[in-house]
């Protein structure tokens, strides 16, 4: 029975220490007393710069800029957030905004229309994928100054506000005006799912808000109805958020009294833990979750509870390893700053956060390309094990801590098709501007189409799409150099086909050709069909 289940009826996993419910939680007050001698020392020096100092001095503003550098010297996750951008980081947690309700992307200096959300405010006016705003309440939109940034600052805005449009669409000589009533647009976090085989369902999730555990289960449910008894959890590039989402997620796989994640903190009321109450309803599901150096935080906590209780295989590449609990405080001049206060810890008692050096955050920062040039995403064996962090699973599988969760099978980064022509077509934005020129093309002829199946049977032969897409790339200042285009033959169309599956049919449609030939998924598929499970498995290497 596919049950829509309302979060505020849901038996949850048992938390101890509740005082810690979220990846982010939230403070109203800081508490008043006594200063120090060092506090009475600062407010001396920063009146002594107030009355005193050669040039007149904002103090406010000298605070506000000094303040990043303070929270940067404790470790590379407190945070300092201004006011003007507040709003913006919340709006992105909570799991929606206000706005006109389109997917966009800048392209050849102006801005298209990939996708209108259904319901949404653009809807509703008439606005169709494939239009160009050209302004907004009178401000230009085009031109080689224009900015993703720009776009949105000029698109949201306050609930019920309108915005003016001015559009321009193929169909029409004259640009078209269109009064928009800003509304809530949802921020899905679970942005693709479908039937991999009769019995597999993927789904990706993108990150960690407010509603992704609603939508997660949604989504979990719709693919038992439509069949599936195996699930492939794609948490790839998805950086985190809530922590509790992640909780409840892991719960629906846990049998009961199986630890999720706990913390330690330098304060009691930092302390928690999440254990599994049995209730979920895919306790007999089997399943694997896709991860790589994208994932973190709440990515970490699901993939460590899955790995550290042998309840699936984790598939991809070594986690991020950022395993850090913020307290988000709100200041009284509704800025916010963003306090580490505890750290996370997977059921085996692995610490999720990657080493650091407090101060040193260059070295933090570039950990990832550390990775990368050493070889660690093309080889297991490059891969920097810290064979003094040993941990044992449920059922007594060696993982290593050290930072990051390791996955069971490891996936490379796929290369295959990588050639200097692929790199200059790339780098140039043309497979999205050549996909999104064929879309609006066959504009009149796609609409109706509503399924990917017919999409791929309208477009043109893969020879013929290719050799247009070459051509496209001559008068763009890319010569044909075909003994690469042929090596990059599979890569080019397959990219091409998903660009304008997104143009057409949305960003579902999209991830679903790309992920035809992804090895990730691929793995994930055969190792569900192989009927393996954890304790088979030691570190594979594809």
């Amino acid at each position: 029975m596919n049950k829509k289940r309302n979060l505020g009826l849901v038996a949850l996993p048992i938390l101890l220490a509740l005082g810690l419910v979220g990846g982010i939680f939230i403070g109203k007050y800081i508490t008043r007393r006594t200063l120090s001698v060092e506090e009475e020392k600062l407010r001396t020096v920063l009146r002594l710069i107030e009355n005193e100092y050669v040039d007149q001095i904002d103090i406010d503003s000298l605070i506000e800029s000094s303040l990043p550098q303070l929270l940067t010297s404790l470790d590379p996750h407190s945070a300092y957030i201004p006011s003007s951008e507040l709003t913006a980081v919340n709006e992105d947690l909570q799991g929606s905004f206000s706005g006109v309700g389109v997917s966009f992307q800048v392209v050849s200096d102006s801005v298209r229309v990939v996708e209108v959300i259904a319901g949404g405010p653009a809807e509703k006016v008439g606005i169709l994928p494939g239009d160009r705003i050209v302004s907004a309440d009178g401000i230009n939109l085009t031109g080689p100054e224009i900015t993703s940034d720009s776009v949105f600052n000029n698109l949201r805005g306050a609930k019920g506000s309108k915005v003016q449009l001015q559009i321009k669409r193929s169909s029409s000589p004259k640009e078209l005006q269109f009064d928009v009533i800003r509304g809530d647009i949802p921020v899905n976090s679970v942005d693709c799912s479908y039937l991999l085989s009769d019995d597999t369902g993927y789904l990706r999730v993108i990150k960690f808000s407010r509603n992704t555990y609603m939508e997660f289960f949604n989504a979990l449910n719709d693919l038992k109805a439509a069949g599936a008894k195996k699930f492939v959890i794609d948490l790839r590039g998805n950086t985190g958020g809530f922590m509790d989402q992640a909780i409840y997620m892991a719960n629906e796989f846990l049998p009961a009294g199986r630890m999720i994640v706990y913390t330690k903190g330098r304060r009691a009321a930092n302390e928690t833990m999440a254990i599994s109450d049995g209730r979920g309803n895919f306790l007999d599901s089997e399943i694997t979750v896709l991860t790589n150096e994208g994932s973190a935080s709440a990515s970490e906590i699901f993939a460590g509870a899955i790995q550290d209780n042998d309840r699936g295989l984790v598939i991809g590449r070594r986690t991020f390893g950022k395993g850090l609990v913020q307290n988000q405080t709100e200041l009284p001049d509704s800025s916010a700053l963003r306090l580490t206060v505890a750290r996370y810890y997977t059921p085996s008692g692995r610490s999720i956060q990657k080493e650091y050096t407090r101060g040193d955050i260059g070295k933090y920062d570039l950990d990832i390309a550390d990775r990368f040039s050493h070889g660690e995403f093309y080889n297991a064996d490059s891969i920097k094990l810290d064979k003094s962090k040993i941990f044992t699973t449920s059922n007594g599988r060696t993982v290593y801590g050290g930072g990051g969760i390791m996955p069971d099978v490891f996936v490379p980064e796929d290369t295959t098709g990588y050639t200097s022509y692929y790199i200059s077509v790339m780098n140039k934005g043309l497979i999205q501007k050549f996909a999104y020129s064929v879309a609006d093309r066959y504009r009149v002829m796609l609409d109706g189409v509503n399924s990917l199946d017919r999409l791929l049977k309208v477009l043109p032969r893969d020879n013929t799409l290719l050799e247009n897409f070459v051509s496209f790339a001559v008068k763009n200042g890319v010569p044909a150099r075909w003994y690469y285009i042929n090596q990059s033959r599979g890569l080019l169309l397959n990219q091409i086909k998903a660009m304008i599956a997104r143009d057409v049919l949305g960003y579902p449609a999209f991830i679903r050709l790309l992920n035809e030939d992804d090895k990730a998924v691929k793995k994930a598929l055969e190792l569900l069909e192989s009927g393996k499970s954890p304790v088979d498995i030691k570190i594979e290497k594809e």
